[in-house]
């Protein structure tokens, strides 16, 4: 058996949007086909919490809504945001003092100023939030889900999924780094893309996009995430002649307790 890595901490999140006909549109990107982790894969925005993620969580003035929340959780929604940043150009942030979100205006000119820098590491998140008069908005974000990657796997992840609402026009752009397209789609369209070919899911991705298809609006989302008690998914892989299966707790919520997958990415 393969020797278990220990798993990182990391953190996504499902920007949503209303979109026609009654649908959620979730903001979704490409991995670049170079990236050692799920490349060419379909994904929502996110990464591992980093050393810089915990130097804000000691900044209390640079978030807003961290109250009540472990060091641990906010250190995990730093990241969601700042990662979410980097890879899209969408901030969830209010100015400080007004306490008021900044709009797609601001955030474009902060994006267009740091964004580049920040992915290269010339610049710090922290610099840019204080610099900027910023803080980030932690109580956006609604706590989804939480999955760790399969023992035995060569790269682990501990993640936490978020909802979160779409700031007004701010539409995202992909970064042309670690990912190669970025495309506002149902949850229901992007798991049909997975079962024709047309995209590559993970299985986490998959499942947390059906369960996000169950809800008809942005509103209806929220308030179902905000009434769920997360169970933590780490499932149980095991080769089958056709491919692998993998078994996750039914009480986590994902319609089903055996799932029978070609691959895990």
């Amino acid at each position: 058996m393969a020797e278990t890595s220990a798993s990182r901490p990391a953190s996504t999140i499902l920007l949503l949007r209303d979109g026609a006909a009654r649908e959620v549109e979730i903001f979704m990107m490409v991995r670049h086909h170079q990236i050692e982790f799920n490349s060419g894969a379909l994904v929502f925005p996110g990464g591992s919490v980093d050393a810089g993620d915990k130097e804000i969580v000691a900044r209390a003035d640079l978030y807003s809504g961290g109250e009540g929340l472990s060091e641990s959780d906010r250190g995990f929604r730093i990241a969601a945001i700042r990662e979410t940043f980097e890879e899209s150009g969408i901030l969830l942030a209010r100015a400080k003092g007004t306490g008021t979100p900044i709009d797609a205006r601001r955030a474009g000119e902060i994006a267009d100023a740091h964004r580049v820098a920040l992915n290269e590491h010339k610049i710090s998140f922290l610099t840019i939030l204080d610099d900027n008069g910023l803080q980030l908005a932690l109580d956006t974000l609604v706590p989804y889900a939480h999955w760790i990657t399969p023992e035995g796997m060569p790269k682990r992840f501990d993640t936490w999924f978020f909802l979160a609402a779409a700031p007004p026009d701010q539409l995202g752009a992909h970064d042309g780094r670690e990912s190669t397209d970025s495309i506002w789609l149902s949850a229901r369209e992007a798991v049909e893309g997975g079962e024709s070919g047309r995209f590559k899911l993970p299985f986490p991705t998959t499942r947390n996009l059906i369960r996000l298809a169950k809800q008809p609006t942005v509103e209806d989302a929220l308030a179902h995430a905000k009434g769920l008690s997360i169970v933590t998914v780490m499932p149980v892989m095991t080769k089958t002649e056709t491919g692998r299966q993998l078994r996750i707790p039914r009480e986590a919520g994902y319609d089903g307790e055996v799932f029978e997958v070609g691959a895990v990415g």
